[in-house]
């Protein structure tokens, strides 16, 4: 049962990045084509990256937090690399922009989550 409790966030974040590329096909100017485009470029890649706990890994209460505060600069600083190099290499367009996102949340949800201080509490220490 705890395979699925940590199973299911991991696909919700590898499709987001799909699904808000899904959506670009919606009539321009809707709700429902730009508020998953602007919240997946925002959050989803950070999110990817901070929030697949390890097996073992007991949250701080502090950690949730952390985890919010660090999503939305990563996103962000991940979606300003991806369109600078396309835009640098002349291959720019949305659809190729939010694929490289998708692709990379998807691959980024599947690793292990990067490590942050307030994320596990420490075990008992064992002298040598």
């Amino acid at each position: 049962m705890r395979l699925r409790a940590r199973f299911w966030p991991r696909v919700g974040l590898a499709l987001s990045g799909w699904g808000a590329l899904a959506v670009t096909g919606l009539p321009g100017g809707s709700p429902l084509r730009w508020v998953p485009v602007l919240l997946f470029v925002a959050l989803g890649p950070g999110f990817a990256l901070l929030l697949p706990r390890p097996a073992g890994a007991r949250p701080r209460p502090g950690a949730r937090l952390e985890v919010l505060a660090l999503a939305a600069p990563l996103s962000l600083s991940l979606a300003a690399l991806v369109a600078t190099v396309l835009y640098v290499l002349a291959f720019f367009s949305v659809a190729l922009f939010l694929g490289a996102l998708a692709a990379f949340s998807t691959v980024a949800a599947a690793l292990p989550a990067v490590p942050l201080p307030a994320s596990v509490v420490p075990g008992p220490r064992k002298d040598p």
